[in-house]
């Protein structure tokens, strides 16, 4: 797993990961999805990485974001870009 670029950990119904995706790919952003209901070893590593079982679960770089809220809640509170532009520098 990359330890830069964005990182999603999903299943296939989960409209959450949907959303978390569209968004994603309004900010013109590109990441690697990690399909836990396929491998179950990745279900087990994002539940260590994380402490959560819920999905979406969301890495920018090394930072967990956390899931869509989480996500949505740091765009408005103005911290996501910052993690953005980390990742093209």
């Amino acid at each position: 797993m990359p330890p830069s670029g964005i990182t999603i950990y999903t299943t296939a119904i989960c409209p959450y990961c949907v959303a978390a995706k569209n968004f994603l790919k309004s900010k013109n952003q590109s990441w690697t999805e990690v399909r836990i209901d396929l491998d179950p070893a990745e279900r087990e590593r994002m539940v260590a990485r994380t402490r959560r079982t819920s999905v979406p679960q969301i890495f920018i770089g090394e930072t967990h974001v956390g899931g869509y809220d989480d996500m949505i809640a740091l765009h408005r509170a103005g911290g996501l870009e910052p993690l953005l532009a980390e990742l093209s520098a």
